[in-house]
């Protein structure tokens, strides 16, 4: 089995952090956990925010995340797989990351991984990564499950007119 809760279900929880998170931080966290353990092949969960201070290189910065500690607490814009998701504003899916030269070892049980742009006010904020111990774990219900956990990011972080 691979998921303790339906589709259905992880997408009504989410929706429910979405509208009762008392902060952005919170609702990170929550997506994080709740993706790490309702889904069971999603072995590290985690959001990088894009951090843009002037007179330096864009960068990507770990946020909340579940699983395994990663040594890339800091990531420019334009390096491995999380950066390509960043830097071209489309999620990429990589099957077999040891096939990959983009990918930045950070675990040796990483099989594959999905990375999701999150958009607010039309531009790239940051992404939701998702890392798997298995090889191509991630479909296209994983897809549409990952960018629609990003859409609610990206609606949180818009501000309300």
């Amino acid at each position: 089995m691979w998921t303790t809760l339906t589709t259905a279900q992880v997408t009504e929880k989410l929706d429910s952090l979405a509208t009762s998170a008392p902060s952005v931080t919170a609702l990170l966290e929550g997506v994080a956990q709740l993706l790490h353990e309702n889904i069971l092949r999603y072995n590290w969960v985690g959001f990088y925010m894009l951090e843009e201070l002037a007179g330096e290189e864009p960068m990507l910065v770990l946020g909340p995340y579940r699983g395994s500690m990663t040594p890339h607490t800091r990531i420019p814009l334009h390096q491995g797989i999380c950066g390509a998701a960043a830097s071209t504003g489309k999620t990429v899916i990589v099957d077999d990351v040891n096939s990959d030269s983009r990918y930045l070892a950070c675990s040796l049980e990483t099989k594959s991984e999905i990375v999701v742009p999150i958009f607010a006010v039309g531009k790239v904020v940051g992404e939701l990564d998702v890392d798997s111990h298995f090889p191509a774990a991630f479909g296209p219900g994983d897809q549409e499950l990952c960018e629609y956990a990003a859409q609610l990011v990206g609606r949180y972080l818009t501000p309300k007119a």
